[in-house]
């Protein structure tokens, strides 16, 4: 028996416009001219002495499936096999049928279906479905870093194969491209590139392809590891690429002509190009009507901006601008700080610091004993540094409050540099006051666009 593989390339052929098919030659070579994505595989078997033709998505059906259920069966009988009748009567499954309207054909293949032909006659074949009989991959998981009360709770896992066959099938469409790259000269690690033809801008993909051609790391174990190689500024605070492990999030991604990118060994994919205001977005906001979901973005925003200015402003008050406090609220504050010994950016760097400490201890514990540490610690080390006048009651509900904000934010990288973001701008407000908090807005504004 002989075997040929031949997985058709992204840039030899262009797709035709669906419906407006030419008769044509043979199918087998309309269908080689026509799907550009890297998923598809067509493979010829001498079974026999017959040349067989199988077309299928590799993202989507089992190889070896067709080996042992299709293959073997056709092989150990010994049948002649003179037309696709025979063909078919040898094949032990329901839902086989014979067509030859390519755009048929074509949905077929993006929902699981193989498509068999016989050299004799390419201008037919059979359509024989075995979606959702992929095996042999880990079963998919729930985001449980990005949980939602509404909506599909599927993520991604550490298998390749299986977040590609998860994307074909929440984005059923011809026009899904995928595009499989090696990275790393140690560690071998398949990158796949995923975009919508036009919808995607052709220059992004182009750009994507292009620095991850040019990428020359030797390793490369998470797709974490990838955005710092391909991203344009490195330096940067703020990441530059959507980083998420949800099945929906890629698929609106996709829908709004971002490119995905995936790579094996990682339950998350990266995407871009992207605007800030994309990492405030969460998927419950295309399942709410457009008045809630745009009303809880609003709260996202209203979090970021406190979690970002509560602490500098306190500060900036404090050391330089007293007068801006209303004399009934002047007087409590001062009760509170009369015997604090440290300046106010001494006092809010000490309670920050501690907050963070036990936010990154309780990261790294188990989940039942981290939930326990972060809790208890909070109220335990905020009683006792009231208690030993080193720190004061309102700078307490500030920066519990800010740490509360902080988490409002449904992209956890977006949310490690809004908790990043506030100790400079202390810095700034103990030295300026509100000029330096404003100083400090503008360049981060300036930064960003």
């Amino acid at each position: 028996m002989g075997i040929v593989f031949h997985i058709l390339a992204h840039n030899k052929v262009k797709i035709l416009a669906r419906g407006v098919f030419p008769i044509p030659e043979n199918i087998y070579t309309v269908l080689k001219d026509t799907i550009k994505s890297n998923d598809f595989v067509q493979s010829v078997h001498t079974i026999h002495g017959k040349r067989i033709h199988f077309t299928y998505c590799k993202a989507i059906v089992d190889q070896e499936l067709i080996h042992h259920e299709l293959l073997h069966r056709i092989q150990i009988s010994e049948a002649e096999i003179n037309h696709l009748l025979a063909l078919k009567n040898l094949i032990p499954l329901e839902n086989i049928k014979l067509s030859s309207n390519v755009d048929e054909v074509l949905q077929s293949l993006i929902r699981g279906f193989i498509y068999v032909q016989l050299e004799a006659d390419l201008n037919e074949g059979l359509l024989i479905n075995i979606v959702d009989l992929k095996r042999g991959y880990r079963s998919n998981n729930e985001a449980d870093n990005e949980y939602s009360v509404i909506g599909p709770k599927v993520g991604f896992v550490e298998d390749i194969d299986t977040n590609l066959n998860l994307l074909r099938k929440e984005l059923i469409s011809e026009n899904l491209r995928f595009e499989e790259y090696i990275v790393g000269s140690l560690s071998q690690t398949r990158v796949t590139i995923v975009y919508v033809d036009g919808v995607c801008n052709p220059q992004h993909v182009n750009t994507v392809r292009q620095r991850i051609v040019d990428s020359d790391s030797d390793v490369l174990f998470d797709s974490s590891i990838l955005d710092q190689i391909i991203t344009d500024n490195a330096n940067s605070p703020f990441p530059l690429f959507m980083s998420s492990e949800r099945v929906d999030r890629a698929k609106f991604s996709l829908m709004n002509g971002q490119v995905v990118i995936l790579s094996s060994g990682s339950p998350y994919f990266i995407s871009g190009p992207i605007t800030v205001f994309d990492f405030f977005a969460s998927p419950e906001d295309y399942y709410l009507p457009w008045v809630m979901g745009s009303f809880f973005r609003c709260i996202r925003y209203l979090g970021v901006a406190f979690s970002i200015l509560a602490s500098p402003f306190y500060v900036a008050v404090l050391t330089f601008h007293y007068s801006v406090i209303p004399q009934s609220l002047l007087s409590p504050i001062i009760e509170s700080r009369a015997n604090v010994p440290f300046a106010p950016i001494i006092e809010v760097l000490l309670l920050e610091l501690t907050v963070e400490l036990l936010r990154e201890a309780g990261a790294r514990l188990p989940t039942k004993v981290g939930q326990t540490l972060g809790i208890v610690g909070g109220i335990v080390l905020g009683e006792a540094a009231v208690q030993a006048s080193l720190t004061s009651n309102v700078l307490i509900i500030i920066v519990s409050l800010s740490a509360l904000s902080s988490f409002a934010t449904p992209i956890f990288k977006m949310a490690n540099t809004i908790r990043f973001l506030r100790f400079p701008l202390m810095g700034l407000a103990a030295a300026w006051g509100g000029l330096g908090i404003m100083i400090g807005v503008e360049l981060l504004l300036g930064h960003l666009l």
